[in-house]
């Protein structure tokens, strides 16, 4: 499904240049669930904007269904973005103005998409908030705002979903039903990838890389 090939990234800073990845390789199949864990500043988020084709490597290769898309321009990486990934991320990324089948509708628009209402409805029962539609951000709670947030990342049929700390801000019960929903988009044949700091959360994937000073030190299976 992806394939990160001795992927190296370094930001210039000027006099100082930051080796945020350090020939990282690693691949995930379709279907499987991965966490990606390490301390602040050990390239997790440097490696999820990669991972997204929100942010190109300085060498080595990622390829998505076999394409190198590394080196693609912006426009082939937008629509790679649109139609291939879902993201779902800590603060929810939701407009606050737009009710919660007009936020899940947003992707659709962008790739214009037929009957954009009543998929974005269908999207919002498959994560058990389809009463909830009508209502403004400010109206939900966070774990619900993170529901909405899941039918926008499923709403054009991705491959991959990455979610960046999807559970930072919920109380635990919250974070179950969330992390569960993921799960189950795993078991539909979605490649689910999850940063996280918490291992109980971790512990619902089936494999974990862990990252320390952008490099991959340790990987390890459930």
């Amino acid at each position: 499904m992806l394939e990160l090939e001795n992927i190296t990234k370094i930001y210039d800073m000027g006099k100082v240049k930051v080796t945020a990845l350090d020939n990282v390789s690693f691949r995930c199949e379709k279907g499987e669930m991965v966490s990606i864990m390490g301390p602040s500043g050990s390239g997790k988020s440097t490696m999820m904007n990669v991972l997204g084709c929100l942010d190109r490597p300085t060498s080595g290769s990622y390829r998505l269904e076999g394409r190198n898309v590394s080196s693609l321009k912006d426009n082939d990486l937008a629509v790679i973005r649109n139609n291939k990934l879902g993201f779902v991320f800590q603060s929810y990324n939701l407009l606050p103005k737009l009710s919660a089948v007009a936020n899940v509708e947003l992707p659709l628009i962008y790739n214009g998409g037929h009957n954009r209402r009543q998929h974005a409805l269908e999207a919002l029962e498959s994560v058990g908030i389809s009463n909830r539609a009508h209502h403004h951000p400010s109206e939900m709670s966070g774990g619900e705002q993170q529901r909405v947030a899941i039918a926008r990342a499923l709403i054009n049929n991705p491959l991959i979903i990455l979610a960046d700390e999807p559970t930072g801000n919920l109380d635990t019960a919250s974070s179950r039903t969330i992390i569960s929903l993921l799960v189950e988009q795993s078991k539909k044949g979605i490649t689910v990838i999850v940063v996280t700091h918490e291992e109980d959360i971790a512990a619902y994937t089936q494999r974990t890389i862990y990252l320390r000073d952008g490099k991959i030190v340790e990987e390890r299976k459930r």
